[in-house]
């Protein structure tokens, strides 16, 4: 029995924890603040969870597993959260077959759909739309309550609230206040603040994110619709679809932008008025503005995706998720286990 100190309590960090005590190792969970907490990265409404990546056949496969891998959550976390509605994404017309055809070579069942069965949603000119049936959104809300619930309850594992990490080292976690935990792995999951405490070259991220609530008339219509990507005139917008409670999300590659830190102040309110006027979706003056959430995540510096690595023996670090956390967790937290079986079978 290995014991591994997980340093966050976002996704990655509950869902790699979820692993290493079925794995049958001990597993202290440690974050800054509550677990789980309203400001932690992973804290949303919804994700969008698909499987295609667009020219990358292991890639693909790779997010299969871990589709596969949620599917097997839901049942033992004993929670729904996987609205399973599909995700479109608009490509040129000439692009979008290729496209279909590539998905369905990795074995993904896909189809292409035109612009007016979709007759809410903005797609560029001369475009169509490749759905991924087998896709669709995870309530991330619902996903990190989930994993607490059933990490409280596991008799391997001890979630530490209100907990700040101050240095990492091999063997060990050094806490504010001056108390150590030992282990013999550490994984360091504390997306924009996991800097603070490895050395890894990462860039952060803000993104403006506006939640809309539909007209009454079309409630029905949006309840059925998938998440989409490649959307508006330009095609870097995106949104998911409200349901189960949720509201509408919308967002944009054009409202993406590059800060020094998480904590850096905004004042500018522009970023809004251009995200309600990237043409997303139709007649958006006919919806209800509920809130406006400035959301971040980190890159790697060198290849703008994402990146878990051995920074030292023994200590991990996912420093940056490229967008895709949510996604790519249990193939994270998989790594990870694995690394433990390389440990047990060296000592």
């Amino acid at each position: 029995m290995a014991r591994v100190v997980i340093v966050g309590a976002g996704v990655t960090g509950l869902l790699t924890a979820v692993e290493c005590a079925l794995a049958g190792h001990r597993v202290t969970v440690l974050d800054r603040r509550s677990i789980p907490s309203p400001v932690s990265t992973s804290f949303d409404q919804h994700r969008a969870l698909r499987t295609f990546v667009p020219g990358d056949v292991d890639a693909t496969l790779a997010r299969v597993a871990a589709h596969r891998r949620w599917l097997e959550l839901e049942s033992l976390l004993d929670t729904r959260f996987y609205r399973r509605v599909g995700v479109v994404t608009a490509w040129p017309r000439a692009e979008a077959v290729a496209m279909a055809e590539q998905a369905a070579r990795c074995g993904l069942p896909v189809e292409t759909v035109e612009p007016e069965k979709l007759p809410h949603l903005v797609l560029a000119d001369d475009t169509a739309g490749v759905l991924e049936i087998d896709a669709g959104v995870l309530l991330a809300e619902r996903v990190l309550v989930a994993a607490v619930r059933w990490l409280i309850e596991h008799p391997l594992v001890s979630l530490r609230p209100n907990s700040r990490v101050v240095a990492v080292d091999t063997g060990r976690v050094e806490v504010e206040g001056g108390s150590t935990v030992h282990a013999d792995l550490v994984l360091v999951a504390e997306g924009p603040w996991t800097t603070e405490l490895v050395d890894v070259p990462v860039r952060v991220h803000r993104q403006t994110m506006v939640y809309l609530r539909p007209p009454e008339r079309l409630m029905q219509w949006w309840e059925n619709a998938p998440g989409a990507g490649r959307l508006g005139r330009d095609g870097r917008g995106w949104l998911l679809p409200p349901g189960d409670g949720t509201l509408l999300k919308i967002s944009s590659d054009a409202v993406r932008r590059e800060v020094a830190s998480v904590d850096s102040d905004e004042l500018d309110h522009r970023w809004v008025d251009r995200l309600l006027a990237a043409s997303i979706v139709s007649d958006v003056d006919r919806y209800t503005v509920v809130a406006v959430k400035h959301c971040h995540y980190t890159t790697d510096a060198a290849t703008g995706g994402a990146l878990l690595t051995e920074v030292a023996p023994a200590v991990w670090a996912r420093a940056a998720c490229g967008g895709s956390g949510f996604a790519t967790a249990p193939l994270v937290a998989g790594r990870i286990v694995d690394a433990l079986h390389a440990f047990e079978e060296a000592a």
